[in-house]
């Protein structure tokens, strides 16, 4: 597959769960998931990257208590690419970088509570190890858990969408060394330093063998979805209260089709395209909102029952912009479709 593929062309070949012959009845059947991500725990100079342990104790109690399906991520994405029926409010849990406090608090909850989760280890982080991350007998210890789950991060957790794709290649195959002479273990998912990726970045990690990728954008997803851009949830101090946590592990994939978005890493046009459809189409689809992170509500033009298409009234500036489309579904729950943009600087 040629590396210069324009990301509508990959999106195209890869949108991927979704099969164009299936019937309205079987598509408003497709399963759902959510995953949530999480950096550090009880770490509170850093509130940016941390979760109060309050704050987690709270997201546990509701967990194990709301009627969720707490999966591996691994195999909620197995589930849904095999057209596997997951229980309604499935939910994955997602821990970037692999801070001490991982190990110190997060495990021991999540270990109480028969709650799995996976960490999204940067190997280079680990070698030294940096000061704040755990070390690889540490990880080796969550490793040998069998509520946990290691995932690939990248080895140098760098702008990854920027570079070169022979150092794209290399920084790979040294994290996947390290796992493999350190844990002997392959990590079957990656997860995007900073969520941000670009059609290269996606056709290059597709290519070592991975079998799906997550962002840092909000949102759910089902079949429809690219398995090499997925959505996941963040939290943290200020973006960690029980209500909205509550509203993101409710939420539902918007059941989207015929995708024209530009490549998640802008360069021209700027602003990118941005337009797709809902089928079969949700019964609140009327009341469709969408926002971006740079510049709030975002006009939504409607030109059919289930197109929807978004107009940005200025460029992107450098770096992450955040795009969210909500449609009010049944029960206070809200089908949830996010994305994420990059402008390299």
């Amino acid at each position: 597959m040629a590396i210069e593929k324009t990301w509508a062309a990959l999106a195209t070949a890869t949108m991927l769960f979704f099969h164009p012959s299936a019937t309205p009845q079987a598509l408003a059947r497709e399963s759902s998931a959510v995953v949530v991500m999480y950096h550090r725990f009880g770490e509170t100079k850093i509130p940016s990257t941390n979760t109060t342990l309050e704050q987690l104790e709270a997201h546990i109690a509701e967990l194990t208590g709301g009627g969720y399906a707490v999966r591996p991520i691994s195999k909620i994405v197995a589930a849904i690419k095999a057209g596997e029926t997951l229980p309604d409010r499935t939910v994955g849990i997602a821990i970037d970088d692999g801070f001490v406090s991982v190990h110190r608090e997060a495990w021991p909850r999540f270990r109480k509570a028969g709650l799995p989760f996976t960490v999204f280890i940067a190997t280079d982080y680990h070698d030294a190890p940096i000061r704040g991350y755990m070390t690889w007998d540490q990880i080796a210890e969550l490793a040998n858990d069998p509520l946990v789950e290691i995932g690939a991060h990248s080895a140098s957790h760098a702008h990854m969408a920027e570079m070169a794709e022979d150092a794209i290649k290399a920084d790979l195959t040294r994290s996947m060394k390290a796992f493999k002479d350190r844990l002997n273990l392959s990590p079957p998912i990656f997860a995007y330093p900073f969520g941000e990726t670009s059609g290269k970045l996606r056709g290059i990690v597709e290519r070592a063998g991975f079998v799906a990728a997550f962002g840092q954008h909000s949102g759910a997803f089902s079949r429809r979805d690219d398995a090499f851009y997925l959505p996941r949830f963040a939290f943290n101090e200020t973006y960690g209260d029980i209500g909205r946590f509550r509203t993101a592990v409710r939420a539902l994939a918007l059941p989207i089709a015929d995708v024209g978005i530009g490549d998640p890493m802008v360069t021209a046009p700027n602003p990118p395209p941005f337009t797709f459809s809902a089928v079969p189409t949700p019964k609140g689809m009327a009341r469709i909102n969408c926002y971006s992170s740079s510049e709030g509500k975002t006009t939504v033009l409607r030109p059919g029952p289930d197109r929807v298409e978004l107009r940005f009234e200025k460029p992107f500036a450098k770096g992450r912009t955040r795009v969210n489309c909500t449609v009010p579904a049944d029960k206070g729950r809200w089908y949830w479709f996010g994305y994420q943009f990059y402008v390299p600087n």
